[in-house]
């Protein structure tokens, strides 16, 4: 099986405003940080970027999949990796890069998904598994709201909540 990756971010916001904070244009403005997350089929995090919200999607494409922590098994025809993106991603730029990084691109945008899930009977979104890590990463209460003026604060913390989140993964499943 190869790897079945996601690519998803994800906006907290930023009160105490320091690197990789810009401001969110969800939020009236204010200073926020944008979290790019890379997961597997089962939603154990493959890679993390944190940039400003205000940063597009496809700009962090690249770091994402740079930021991959584990070495990536080359891909087959018999066994291609897939990488499964939301409608931000659907640009000629994105499916030049994932192809050039032998990846098999699915991006999709919500209705499409919505109508598959009405005519096809059993059909499953992808897109939420990466939304679910976003959430299961929540759980860590520190995430939340960003309070480190250091963007490598934040990301060591959120590094911890995914180790915590993998750890967890592991005792239940073995």
């Amino acid at each position: 099986m190869g790897v079945a990756g996601r690519g998803w971010s994800h906006a907290a916001s930023a009160p105490c405003a320091g690197a990789a904070t810009g401001a969110n244009p969800t939020d009236r403005g204010k200073c926020g940080t944008k979290r790019s997350l890379l997961t597997d089929g089962a939603g154990i995090p493959l890679a993390l970027v944190v940039d400003g919200a205000n940063r597009h999607d496809v700009r962090l494409l690249s770091a994402t999949l740079d930021g991959l922590v584990i070495s990536r098994p080359e891909p087959t025809p018999e066994q291609p990796q897939h990488l499964c993106l939301d409608a931000a991603y659907d640009s000629t730029p994105v499916y030049q890069e994932l192809l050039a990084r032998h990846y098999q691109p699915h991006v999709r945008s919500r209705g499409e998904e919505k109508r598959e899930k009405e005519f096809i009977p059993g059909y499953r979104a992808r897109r939420w598994v990466v939304e679910r890590t976003h959430s299961w990463l929540n759980r860590s209460r520190r995430l939340l709201v960003r309070w480190e003026k250091k963007s490598e604060n934040y990301l060591a913390f959120l590094h911890l909540a995914c180790a915590q989140l993998i750890f967890a993964k592991l005792l239940v499943f073995g």
